[in-house]
């Protein structure tokens, strides 16, 4: 009975918000095949539990908007450059997911007719309701927006219960967990607490937009076998940012 249990998911409708470094493996720039496949296999785990799945990816790997604008690069331009990575990033993770039985929509901020579909809030409403797995690519379609931000505007659009946001540690610490041995992690935590101390989670926007939304975030380790499937059934090490925690 206790397996039984252990196998129904705690979210119908969840967001899954992933780094562009996050597809990289251990090269040090652009798209690691093996990687992108391993995580699309984390996803069609969790997708065949009956969740409905949403998808933002962030475009670091490629092209990094900030870092552009501050080796001199006009900010609205780099900005437009970096959303144009989420779109390789997400026609990539859409060619994995479909690689291993996952039916996938890729839904542009930016149009591009013959690569994606245009966002349209309830035509990706209906993707979800007949269990394709939505990719929202492009951030919000403007600058100075970061996928963190538009990763929330999206969940809170698709009224998904949670969103997940992989990392390359188990949840949210104090400090920086590989330069410090004493790194205390959360087990929970307030989105004014990640605020106030500078938690380096998701920028302050995104925050803020989870917080009035009532959205939690759930920080776990994309890297851990298994691990988003474990925590969608209320187990594993993560963190959970909720309001009056």
């Amino acid at each position: 009975m206790a397996s039984s249990d252990s196998k129904v998911p705690q979210f119908k409708r969840v967001m899954l918000k992933i780094s562009g470094e996050a597809l990289m493996g251990d090269k040090g720039f652009g798209l690691n095949p093996p990687t992108v496949e391993r995580i699309a296999r984390e996803v069609k785990s969790v997708h065949e539990l009956g969740v409905e799945i949403c998808m933002v990816i962030g475009g670091g790997n490629i092209f990094r908007g900030l870092q552009g604008s501050a080796q001199g690069m006009e900010r609205t331009t780099a900005d437009y450059m970096g959303m144009l990575a989420t779109v390789m990033n997400a026609l990539a993770m859409q060619s994995a997911l479909e690689s291993v039985g996952v039916y996938t929509r890729v839904l542009s901020a930016i149009p591009m007719d013959q690569i994606s579909e245009p966002y349209i809030r309830r035509r990706a409403v209906r993707h979800l309701e007949k269990k394709r797995v939505c990719i929202f690519a492009a951030g919000t379609g403007n600058p100075y927006f970061t996928t963190d931000t538009a990763a929330t505007l999206r969940a809170s659009e698709m009224a998904c219960d949670a969103i997940f946001k992989g990392t390359k540690v188990n949840g949210v610490y104090d400090k920086d967990p590989v330069e410090h041995t004493d790194a205390k992690r959360f087990d929970h935590i307030s989105y004014d607490q990640v605020l106030s101390q500078h938690l380096k989670v998701m920028d302050a926007s995104a925050i803020a937009l989870a917080r009035d939304n009532k959205l939690p975030i759930i920080v776990f380790s994309l890297a851990e076998p298994g691990g988003f499937k474990t925590i969608l059934a209320g187990n594993g090490t993560y963190t959970k940012v909720y309001e009056n925690s």
